[in-house]
C-alpha cells in the first residue's frame, strides 16, 4: 500500500491514520473480539436467558388474567341474563294481572266492541247496560226497571248520574228500534266509554 514519505502531508488531516481503511477496519475487529470474549457471551447469554424468563412469565400471568377477566364477564353476564328474566316474568305477570278484568262481563263488553260486525256494537251496549243494572242492585237502589232505579239515584251519590240516563235512553233505542237504528263505531265507543266512566266512579271493573 502506497504510503505518502512526505512529512506535510502525514502530519495533515488528509495524513490521519484515522482516514486509513485498513486501520480502521482492524481498530474494528479488536473491538468485536473484546466484545465477544468468552465471557463477554457467557454474560450476554445469561441476560437473554433472564429476558426469556420475564416475557414467559408475562405471557403466562397475561394468559391466567384474560381467562380471570373472561370468567369474570361470563358470571356478570350470567347474573344480568338472570336479572332481565326475573324482571321479564315480572312483568309478564304484572301484565296477565291488568288483563284479567275484575268484572268478566265488561271484557264480553269489550268483545262486542271491538268486533267488524254492527250488530255486536249494538250488543255491547245492551250488555253494558245489563251490567249497570246488576250494579245499581247492588248498591240497594229501588225499581223493577233500569230507569226506576236511575229515578232513585241523585247526583250527590251518583256523580255520573247524567252519563248514565244518556247511555240508558241510546240502549232504549237499539232495544226499541232494532235493526232500523242506525249505529255507527265511533257512536258505539263514545256510549259504552259513558259506561266506563259509571263503573270506574264505583269500582265495578
Amino acid at each position: 500500500m502506497y504510503t505518502s514519505t512526505n512529512p506535510l502531508i502525514e502530519n495533515s488531516f488528509l495524513g490521519s491514520k484515522f482516514l486509513n481503511p485498513e486501520y480502521l477496519f482492524n481498530q474494528l475487529v479488536s473491538f468485536l473480539n473484546y466484545i465477544f470474549t468468552a465471557k463477554t457471551l457467557e454474560v450476554f447469554y445469561v441476560i437473554l436467558s433472564f429476558l426469556a424468563i420475564f416475557f414467559i412469565a408475562l405471557i403466562i400471568y397475561c394468559t391466567i388474567r384474560m381467562f380471570e377477566i373472561r370468567e369474570k364477564e361470563h358470571i356478570h353476564l350470567k347474573y344480568e341474563v338472570a336479572e332481565y328474566a326475573h324482571n321479564q316474568a315480572l312483568h309478564e305477570e304484572e301484565s296477565q294481572e291488568k288483563g284479567v278484568f275484575k268484572n268478566e262481563q265488561w271484557k264480553k263488553v269489550l268483545d262486542y266492541l271491538f268486533s267488524t260486525n254492527e250488530n255486536d256494537w249494538k250488543l255491547a251496549v245492551l250488555e253494558a247496560d245489563s251490567m249497570l243494572f246488576d250494579l245499581l242492585t247492588q248498591l240497594k237502589f229501588k225499581g223493577d226497571t233500569l230507569g226506576d232505579k236511575l229515578k232513585e239515584a241523585d247526583r250527590d251519590s251518583f256523580h255520573s248520574l247524567t252519563a248514565a240516563w244518556e247511555a240508558h235512553n241510546i240502549r232504549n233505542k237499539i232495544a226499541h228500534e232494532g235493526s232500523s237504528f242506525e249505529f255507527s263505531l265511533h257512536e258505539a265507543k263514545r256510549v259504552v266509554a259513558l259506561y266506563e266512566q259509571i263503573f270506574q266512579e264505583f269500582g265495578y271493573i
